[in-house]
């Protein structure tokens, strides 16, 4: 009696491999199921089958996607790693402080932004997510970094405060939590939110400032001009935040903007004694409620 129960397991162990050998074969022979249903039923013998066709007596099988997974060889900055195929990792949405590099200085937080994130990903290995774009343009690989245990470290870093909102268009993916996220820890003053290299400065103050790296300007728009490729924002006669004419969809009716007074934030360009901010997404600029 015993024996004839080990065989019958035996047995069904073997069918429920043949089984899941003929999915596998299905799946992988049938292209277009991969983004369709695929359907399990048995027959009136008990023997089970696999379809990407409705039957009415059938069941939805759960495929779950595959992941793979990298080790980290090397951790630039907060923002950049290296994995061990060589492939260099620029998270996207965030922007985490500079560390000192060669002849530039290193920015309030960037040592504290790389250690957090060398401690995150001690000992574990990532996956990754892509966006709409796959590359910049140093070729550095666009991703969403998530540890083994599905922590999505990009929105991390901004709930953390280690890091700003650097959304770039059109790679929209985790958007909304970022930006929750931000609003958040700003509000807590986590982070860079509490530093003094971070506080908004008035517009009126730029021109005595050597400033560099990411910057908050505030200040009354007072104009507001066009050229075919950018929409500009004039704050004063030396300061303007342009917007890209194909961006302008994410963004509100930009004469709304007349006559409020904004906060700004991005990177400065100088020529000469002109300067100007790029802005890429609604994010970047801010109304002020008085």
């Amino acid at each position: 009696m015993q024996s004839n129960k080990k065989a019958s397991c035996k047995h069904n162990n073997i069918h429920h491999a043949k089984m899941m050998f003929v999915l596998l074969t299905f799946l992988l022979c049938t292209p277009a199921c991969v983004s369709s249903k695929i359907y399990e039923w048995r027959d009136t013998k008990g023997e089970e089958h696999y379809s990407d066709k409705f039957n009415p007596k059938a069941k939805i099988v759960e495929i779950k996607p595959g992941y793979g997974f990298f080790t980290v060889k090397k951790i630039y900055d907060g923002d950049t790693i290296e994995l061990d195929d060589n492939t260099k990792i620029r998270f996207l949405g965030i922007n985490t402080p500079e560390v000192e590099h060669r002849d530039k200085p290193g920015q309030s937080g960037g040592e504290e932004a790389k250690l957090w994130l060398m401690n995150k990903l001690h000992n574990t290995k990532v996956r990754l997510e892509y966006d709409n774009e796959k590359m910049d343009k140093y070729g550095r690989t666009l991703a969403y970094v998530f540890t083994e245990k599905g922590e999505n470290v990009n929105l991390s870093f901004i709930t953390e405060g280690l890091a700003s909102l650097s959304i770039y268009p059109p790679n929209l993916k985790y958007v909304n939590e970022l930006i929750a996220a931000e609003n958040n820890a700003e509000q807590n003053k986590l982070g860079i939110w509490s530093q003094p290299e971070y506080a908004v400065i008035p517009v009126e103050r730029l021109k005595a400032l050597d400033q560099r790296g990411w910057t908050r300007v505030v200040g009354k728009i007072i104009a507001i001009r066009s050229s075919r490729k950018f929409i500009y924002l004039g704050f004063s006669n030396q300061f303007e935040a342009r917007i890209e004419r194909k961006s302008l969809t994410l963004f509100p009716n930009i004469d709304s903007y007349l006559n409020k007074t904004v906060e700004v934030r991005g990177w400065i360009n100088r020529q000469q004694k002109y300067l100007s901010m790029l802005i890429r997404h609604p994010s970047a600029i801010r109304e002020l409620q008085h």
